[in-house]
């Protein structure tokens, strides 16, 4: 079992839109909550196979033994940012099939609309808060 004792949010270390994500979260948590590593990373790897999550067509966010995907992660993840990104959690009272609906739609078509990760150059603060990276 993978034990996380901060939350850990999972992401498709392959995907342009996804490590935007990642530094979008990254600019709007100045409190540092959250670490990351690549669905693809042996830590993915291992955190999708405890969780039973299959793919990697989304965002995952863990804390402690709880996964969320798709939506759910994306808003608990907004929940813990700079306001006033917590009051997109407003939007958890739609039903979680709607709103992963649109996650799904905007996740198929990800690689065509959004160019592959840039880098860029993080602080060492940064790269502190990068748990696992890619396999060689």
């Amino acid at each position: 079992m993978v034990a996380v004792s901060e939350p850990l949010v999972l992401y498709d270390g392959t995907c342009g839109l996804c490590d935007r994500g990642v530094r979008f979260i990254l600019d709007r948590d100045p409190r540092a909550v959250f670490r990351f590593a690549p669905l693809q990373s042996a830590l993915g790897e291992r955190v999708r196979a405890q969780h039973g999550i299959v793919g990697l067509d989304t965002m995952v966010l863990v804390i402690g033994d709880r996964a969320w995907t798709r939506s759910g992660a994306v808003l608990r993840i907004a929940r813990s940012l700079r306001f006033p990104w917590p009051l997109a959690y407003a939007a958890i009272i739609v039903p979680s099939p709607l709103r992963n609906l649109a996650y799904r739609a905007v996740a198929a078509t990800r690689h065509r609309w959004s160019p592959a990760p840039v880098c860029r150059l993080s602080t060492a603060a940064e790269r502190a808060r990068f748990v696992d990276s890619m396999p060689a």
